[in-house]
């Protein structure tokens, strides 16, 4: 799958990029449960809230086939690959959930800024493309972005042990205050088997998810196969260390999986 121009230049001028239904309903479904038995395993790559809820499952394509796929995946890989102008691997994978009631914040971060201090990744070429596993509402906690925000490079941040579960590189609010009068606030939102492209210094956050509908999103951030990252302080399911270039499977690798449980 490859943008168009327009699309291209969309991304350019945003930061991000918006594609409803690129996944169709059965592939999304598939996958949709397949997070929640990941979820529910005791392994140190799956993460929680305070309340025990999951947060996050990091490199489940290590002990999941049918997340292995997607991580190999031509409608994720080939338009990173277009964007950043060459080959790429994977530097990250994370299924992210925002738990009915329970799904805490992700406060405002830059990725890039995190892989620069923690990874020493030397530039942003590296992005992230997130795949809707549920329908995505103005209600549910839905991803936030400052269009726009990736133009001024890496912002101060502050290391944000304490706020939740998850250390994260944090803006403060005056910066956040600054970039949203200039670009505003967007979230997308969209059904489920949705992608979002987003550049690597664009700003973002998520709120609290205090509704009775959870979703989950799975996020490959992908890195330029020359920018590979120097630095292995964090665990190799965080900040991967196989730096080979991704092969994409065919296009039905997901169907296959959807037509054999069919065929049970």
């Amino acid at each position: 799958m490859l943008l168009t121009e327009a699309q291209r230049t969309e991304f350019d001028r945003d930061g991000y990029l918006f594609l409803p239904d690129v996944f169709s309903a059965a592939e999304a479904a598939l996958l949709r449960a397949e997070a929640q038995r990941v979820f529910a395993l005791e392994r140190e790559e799956v993460w929680r809230e305070s309340s025990g809820a999951a947060r996050t499952a990091f490199a489940a394509q290590t002990y999941s086939e049918p997340f292995r796929r997607l991580g190999l995946h031509p409608r994720l890989v080939e338009p990173v690959m277009q964007l950043l102008d060459g080959p790429v691997y994977l530097h990250q994978y994370k299924v992210n959930a925002k738990a009915a009631f329970d799904g805490d914040v992700w406060q405002w971060h830059q990725d890039y800024g995190t892989w620069a201090r923690d990874d020493d990744m030397p530039e942003p070429r590296a992005m992230n493309i997130a795949l809707f596993l549920d329908d995505v509402t103005a209600v549910n906690g839905p991803l936030m972005f400052i269009p726009r925000s990736h133009r001024q490079g890496v912002y101060e941040a502050g290391h944000d042990l304490e706020t939740t579960s998850y250390p994260l590189w944090t803006l403060d609010r005056a910066t956040v205050t600054r970039l949203a009068e200039e670009g505003g606030i967007v979230a997308p939102t969209g059904p489920a088997g949705s992608l979002l492209m987003f550049h690597c210094n664009l700003v973002h956050a998520s709120p609290p998810n205090i509704s009775p509908w959870g979703r989950t999103i799975v996020y490959l951030s992908l890195c330029h196969v020359d920018n590979h990252i120097r630095r292995f302080k964090r665990p190799e399911w965080v900040a991967h260390r196989d730096f080979a270039p991704i092969q994409p499977l065919p296009d039905d690798c997901l169907a296959e999986l959807v037509a054999g449980q069919a065929a049970e």
